[in-house]
């Protein structure tokens, strides 16, 4: 290929491109309301209402009982501005773009990527209360993936479009404990040869290093309900019998268990038979009597609140409290928040910033596949007599489905 000047355009879109092809977990994502983005000069803070299904309970016999329609909407806002700086001189604009490319672009395409990959999977420990594994022990087969299957399919998942992505250790060791299953000869065999798991379990498998660590909180205690809760909706919970006065017993992202109290399925309203997890939304401390307020999501709804029903009853007062894993003073406190999710359990959204005046050189680029958008410009920093490039990404994470999603803790 002959030298030619590169321009801003061409310049976008093979940024556009690297960038695309070194995402992880936003890969297996929700990008559909990119477009309604999709317009120049959008900012930071810019937010769209995206409206939740319906849910309906089956009546019996012919007379009609009608059930109220509410539409729940749900806000995606643009809160993350990230951006890559750099600079490089007139004359390398001569290059083509493949020597330009892995240069200038691929490594700083590299790092926002990592940077959207990042802020996503933090959703996995803040927003996320289904959870299976062992805290402190990485998972060593493909055991997990089936469990945290299961969890998806109790709250009514669809089969298809599903990932898992690992953190490097936990890819490792189920790699090589999956070595003896009966799978196709020919796919263990890649699997093997490569370190790299592709499908497997009914999930799409990816490996990340930007998994979210968690530390569950020292705990401490025997906790427990102090005060019935009897509100529908509720996000709240009174505890009791911690050790006394101590700070953040519970940590946010903890996730816990009411005794009793049990997930239900969002179809049948049956239950599921397994304990409803909550996570924790906020650190808790106890008080000199060792008590204190727990937050926590899901919301709690029971069949008073007809298709809202996540649960079979509300926590009562003096049931007990389990928390999943560890107190942090044990020597595995350090938890890989890996992560088993449908395509809609996370949505990403990414706008078209606007080309400043009196820039040397400016472009968007969006892919019409997956939404995402790009921009770069180049411009005189005439204090310091250099020529300044930069790559920049405005975009917003939303936890849509959270019950379509499952820690699979490490």
């Amino acid at each position: 290929m002959s030298n030619s000047l590169l321009n801003s355009s061409v310049i976008a879109k093979e940024s556009l491109m690297q960038f695309k092809n070194a995402l992880g977990f936003t890969r297996g994502v929700n990008r559909q309301y990119d477009k309604q983005f999709a317009r120049s000069g959008a900012k930071i803070g810019n937010t769209i209402n995206i409206r939740k299904p319906q849910r309906y309970t089956v009546s019996d016999g012919a007379v009609v009982d009608l059930q109220n329609v509410s539409d729940e909407t749900i806000a995606l806002t643009l809160d993350q501005r990230k951006h890559v700086a750099f600079q490089f001189s007139t004359e390398e604009l001569t290059l083509n773009i493949e020597e330009f490319s892995p240069r200038y672009l691929a490594p700083a395409a590299l790092a926002l990527a990592n940077k959207v990959d990042f802020t996503g999977l933090a959703k996995a420990e803040t927003d996320v209360y289904n959870a299976v594994g062992a805290p402190g022990t990485t998972p060593t087969d493909v055991d997990v993936a089936l469990d945290a299957g299961q969890k998806l399919n109790e709250f009514s998942c669809p089969q298809g479009d599903r990932s898992i992505i690992l953190n490097p250790k936990a890819q490792n060791k189920i790699v090589f404990g999956g070595k003896a299953l009966f799978n196709p000869t020919a796919e263990i065999a890649k699997q093997y040869k490569s370190g790299v798991i592709s499908q497997a379990s009914g999930f799409d498998w990816r490996m990340a290093q930007n998994v979210k660590l968690h530390t569950v909180g020292p705990l401490g205690g025997t906790p427990a309900v102090k005060t019935d809760v009897s509100t529908e909706g509720a996000t709240s919970v009174v505890t009791k019998t911690w050790t006394s006065a101590a700070a953040s017993r519970l940590k946010k992202g903890d996730v816990i268990t009411f005794a009793d109290v049990y997930a239900v399925n969002p179809l049948s309203f049956e239950s599921t038979g397994e304990l409803q997890q909550f996570v924790v939304t906020a650190d808790m401390s106890s008080n000199s009597s060792g008590e204190g307020t727990v937050s926590f999501l899901p919301a709690i709804y029971t069949a008073d609140s007809g298709a809202k029903q996540n649960v079979t009853k509300f926590p009562e007062a003096d049931d007990a409290i389990l928390i999943f894993g560890a107190a942090s003073t044990y020597a595995n406190k350090v938890s890989p928040c890996n992560i088993a999710y449908h395509k809609d359990a996370f949505i990403l959204g990414t706008a078209d910033l606007e080309i400043p005046n009196n820039v040397e050189m400016g472009s968007v680029a969006r892919d019409p596949e997956s939404g995402l958008s790009i921009r770069f410009i180049r411009f005189y920093d005439g204090v310091n007599d250099r020529l300044i490039s930069r790559l920049d990404i405005l975009f917003g994470w939303l936890t849509a489905r959270p019950e379509w999603a499952c820690r699979i803790q490490g």
